[in-house]
């Protein structure tokens, strides 16, 4: 079986867990709340950022934490924001707590965000794939916290893709806010496990490290499959999207619309320039979505929601086939990759590009990763807090 395709054999999709089925960590408040009590503290989160069916910052109130303050990372606070739209800095108007932004033109704490402050909580949904955002911003946060001398505590949550990794390793002439370290483009990893790799291994720069503590979950392992309780970002309604999410977002560095604003992002992709395709469908301006790509232009492509879980999970990888399909049905090819190299940082390497344009075969492409994903994986076993797959 290729490096990028270890899972369960046979795999049974009806084995799924859900949330009722898993304690995450802020769940765990025994393990914690006692470490807060008489602390100044900051919270890293978001909507998926739910304890016993409150938000976290409710229920930390509830409790008489006092939170200081709230980083909002991209989408905001209350996730309804654009991708890539600026935050902006606020007071949240239910429980007056500032709310700072730490996604627009400042991704990092400064020092004097971190004034008077003992200890900042980091409680995101991620979903293991390394453009997505939230594990950049909190290693921003971690270098702060380490600057400052801040502890920092991550109350740790399943990874949905958690049962594979795949992809290319990201060379790191490649490094921007989209992919900061290197990891492949699914990287197997809980945010607690991302969090104890990127300090340990030093990648926080300049010889720091973070005083980070984890809060583990219990019920679930590398092996497991898990329903998010909650969408976790604007664009990534559904399981479909989320397993989608490594594939199609390598289409954002692309002419190619990945189903942002429609009702299925994530589940589609197409273009005005595609021929020969099966489906059709027309992006609009939508929550979250309020600029598409191709905004009521007529894009052809591929509907991907009939989406066989278990076929996927026999050997998960990056359907780069899909890719290739896309750029050799493209009519203007010259005008397929995007001319800001966003591509190149997405996929981590230029090599993907390349061989994409030359004609290389899946399993061509596939095979340039094996190497730097062995050695990722020794590195990542170091990491592992849950039984692996």
């Amino acid at each position: 079986m290729p490096l990028a395709h270890m899972a369960q054999v046979p795999f049974d999709s009806s084995l799924v867990k859900s949330a009722d089925e898993v304690l995450v960590g802020a769940e765990r408040a025994s393990l914690y709340l006692d470490k807060l009590q008489g602390k100044n503290v900051a919270l890293v989160v978001n909507p998926t950022s739910e304890v016993f069916g409150k938000h976290l910052v409710d229920f930390l109130i509830s409790k008489n934490v006092s939170i200081k303050k709230v980083f909002a990372p991209e989408h905001g606070f209350r996730g309804t924001a654009d991708a890539g739209e600026r935050i902006k800095d606020a007071i949240d108007p239910k429980t007056g707590i500032p709310l700072k932004s730490l996604y627009g033109k400042n991704k990092k704490p400064s020092a004097q965000d971190l004034a008077g402050i003992d200890m900042v909580i980091f409680d995101i949904q991620d979903v293991g794939v390394r453009f997505y955002t939230y594990i950049s911003t909190m290693h921003y946060v971690m270098q702060a916290c380490a600057e400052s001398n801040v502890d920092f505590m991550v109350l740790d949550r399943p990874n949905p893709n958690g049962f594979y990794v795949a992809g290319p390793v990201l060379e790191m002439e490649q490094q921007s806010f989209v992919g900061m370290h290197p990891v492949p483009i699914v990287h197997g990893l809980t945010v607690g496990e991302f969090a104890t790799m990127v300090n340990e291994e030093g990648w926080l720069g300049n010889d720091l490290k973070c005083n980070l503590q984890v809060v583990l979950l219990t019920g679930w392992t590398h092996k497991d499959l898990y329903q998010l309780p909650v969408k976790p970002s604007p664009n990534l309604p559904n399981m479909t999207s989320v397993y989608w999410y490594p594939t199609l977002g390598l289409f954002e560095g692309t002419n190619v619309n990945a189903g942002r604003g429609t009702d299925f992002p994530f589940q589609t992709f197409g273009s005005p320039y595609i021929k020969n395709a099966p489906f059709s469908y027309i992006p609009v301006n939508k929550p979250g979505a309020k600029y598409p790509k191709h905004k009521n232009k007529k894009c052809y492509g591929m509907d991907l929601r009939s989406f066989n879980l278990d076929s996927f999970c026999v050997e998960p990888n990056i359907q780069i086939g899909y890719v290739l399909w896309a750029y050799q049905n493209t009519s203007n090819k010259n005008e397929f990759f995007l001319k800001n190299h966003f591509y190149g940082r997405l996929a981590g390497t230029t090599n993907l590009q390349n061989q994409i344009e030359l004609g290389f075969s899946v399993s061509r492409i596939q095979n340039h990763w094996t190497a730097e994903l062995e050695k990722y994986l020794t590195i990542r076993k170091k990491y592992l807090l849950y039984k692996d797959f």
